[in-house]
């Protein structure tokens, strides 16, 4: 379930799927694309996840693995990273407040945003070469862009995930605040952002997109044995 607030010119996108860890399967994506459309006009848009477990947790790959052939896997990527271009093509200002883990896809959404806010006690990293596939959702770019070529290639390459204050040294998340009121303190900062004068601010940022490259690199990986293997490693897990 996605949940949408507006209050004072802030839109707060919430994702809310308990049992997945705020996981993102294809029926997240709509309501992610539904949210968007009615956040239309807000001076400033926040996502967060439900609870203070998780972000988001990546893909759910327990609903995704129904996509077996290229072109779906294709279709997921471009359709999840279209997603994430419209965050952060946002006119306004927009804030990533991580309340929890975001591994995976949920690094890709993060940094989809302006601004990362996240708990002291929180982890983020890009994990997807642990399945054995690449980010797809326009992750790697975009952390290329945040913390150089190089050092994006160590952290998504290995996979290696960062706490809190590892993230903020590396210029993956920009402000880290107490666990005890994280949520009060992450909508004042979000609010603060909600005005005409950052939104303006906004307008210098432009983002460079090349989605079908990415999402066919994507693809040819997901259909690969080695990342099924994976997959079947991690969803057993779960059991």
């Amino acid at each position: 379930m996605v949940e949408l607030e507006l209050e004072d010119g802030l839109a707060v996108v919430t994702i809310d799927r308990p049992h997945a860890r705020n996981a993102i399967d294809l029926a997240t994506m709509a309501e992610l694309e539904k949210a968007l459309d009615a956040a239309e006009g807000a001076l400033a848009l926040a996502v967060t996840g439900a609870g203070d477990r998780a972000f988001v947790s990546g893909g759910d790959l327990k609903e995704l693995a129904r996509l077996r052939t290229e072109p779906e896997a294709a279709a997921m990527a471009l359709r999840m990273r279209a997603v994430c271009d419209r965050i952060a093509a946002f006119p306004g200002p927009v804030v990533a407040a991580l309340n929890g883990h975001a591994l995976g896809g949920g690094a890709e959404v993060a940094v989809a945003a302006d601004v990362r806010v996240a708990a002291e006690d929180v982890r983020i990293g890009f994990t997807q070469s642990r399945l054995a596939i690449v980010p797809a959702w326009g992750g790697a770019e975009r952390l290329a862009r945040l913390v150089g070529p190089g050092r994006a290639l160590l952290l998504a390459g290995s996979g290696r995930v960062l706490d809190a204050a590892e993230a903020e040294r590396a210029g993956l998340v920009d402000v880290v605040l107490p666990r005890a009121g994280f949520p009060a303190a992450w909508r004042e900062l979000a609010r603060g952002l909600a005005t005409e004068q950052a939104r303006e601010i906004k307008r210098l940022v432009t983002l460079a997109r090349a989605p079908e490259e990415a999402a066919a690199a994507f693809a040819r990986l997901w259909v690969a044995d080695e990342h099924w293997e994976a997959a079947e490693r991690v969803m057993s897990r779960g059991k």
